[in-house]
């Protein structure tokens, strides 16, 4: 195997996609084109289609990127079977990584992919079989809103703050944070 070659083919990659993530912060995916990608990557144009079918590849590429580091947050958990409801570790990763999430959210992937996930047995236990559906919509969509308000914001506060924010909303409930 070309380390060589690998390697330059990954270091190929990563600036595609922090270009595109760079001119997500102020165009419209549609506005973007792989010329322009490659102009201010400094790459040829064949590169780029070594790697991408299309530019909207490239961006299911990124979102695949941001969806595997959060899972890997909640590695333990998912393994293990288990939700400790710990959403401070989500807030300290989106503070970290900011401009993933505005990229994230900006292409729309949280309406068609839904990042944030719901415990479907914690909500059976605080509402049984009663239009549990829409008490999970509820808690998802709330949460993505204010995920959104906080980078929209710019993360003023701080990720335990956030956390706080959210528990505030689940009081009452106390083991649903009993774990923290």
């Amino acid at each position: 195997m070309n380390t060589k070659n690998n390697k330059r083919k990954r270091e190929s990659m990563q600036k595609i996609e922090q270009v595109l993530i760079e001119f997500l912060q102020t165009k419209e995916l549609t506005q973007i084109s792989v010329s322009d990608i490659c102009k201010k990557a400094n790459l040829n144009r064949s590169t780029f289609y070594a790697n991408y079918v299309d530019i909207y590849e490239l961006a299911d590429t990124i979102r695949e990127k941001l969806e595997a580091r959060v899972a890997e947050l909640y590695k333990d958990e998912i393994t293990q079977g288990f939700n400790s409801n710990n959403y401070l570790v989500l807030f300290q990763h989106i503070a970290q990584n900011q401009i993933f999430y505005r990229t994230y959210f900006k292409l729309g992937y949280d309406e068609k992919y839904k990042i944030l996930t719901y415990d479907y047995e914690l909500a059976q236990k605080h509402f049984g079989d009663c239009l549990i559906e829409y008490h999970m919509e509820f808690f998802k969509s709330g949460l993505t809103r204010i995920i959104k308000l906080w980078l929209q914001n710019g993360c003023k506060e701080t990720p335990e703050e956030m956390f706080e924010v959210i528990k505030s909303e689940y009081r009452g409930r106390e083991e649903f944070f009993a774990a923290k």
